[in-house]
């Protein structure tokens, strides 16, 4: 999901990266900038303690989005293959194949430092056992037991 990252994220006591705070970098591989931001949910022991921000598809992302106004860029449609909010080289493509396409392209271009294993928790369908992509979508929720005109439920009418 790097392509739907609105920020970059540092530990407000963090000495390292004060000076970049309100400044902008370039997102690699898109046209855009995005902000540095700091911001306490960062863990300064862990790795470089820096962090991006994707709200659109994580859940400690998205409560950071909210805190400090970011937009939230989704890059996936419900079969999630990547969307026209991502650059038109993979528009179109499953998530698994772009991320080895990314991955390959930041290192064409010098920009991969390392590629390393991390022990993540990634949701998966019980039934299915694929992964399931955070995301956000319109939902809809119906009130079964509240009366209708008729004085009666959805939920009455069907028993």
């Amino acid at each position: 999901t790097m392509l739907g990252d609105v920020a970059v994220m540092v530990h407000p006591e963090d000495e390292r990266y004060a000076a970049l705070v309100g400044k902008q970098v370039k997102l690699p591989l898109t046209d855009r900038e995005i902000p540095v931001i700091a911001d306490d949910y960062v863990d300064r022991e862990f790795g470089t303690g820096v962090v991006k921000v994707t709200p659109a598809h994580d859940t400690n992302d998205y409560a950071v989005g909210q805190r400090h106004g970011l937009p939230m860029i989704s890059v996936l449609d419900l079969q999630a293959r990547i969307n026209d909010n991502a650059p038109e080289v993979y528009r179109g493509l499953d998530r698994f194949v772009v991320r080895k396409k990314i991955v390959a392209d930041l290192e064409r271009l010098s920009l991969l430092v390392e590629v390393k294993k991390h022990k993540l928790q990634v949701p998966r369908c019980e039934r299915t056992g694929q992964v399931i992509e955070p995301m956000l979508t319109d939902q809809w929720f119906v009130a079964v037991t509240k009366p209708g005109a008729d004085g009666r439920s959805i939920a009455d009418k069907a028993i």
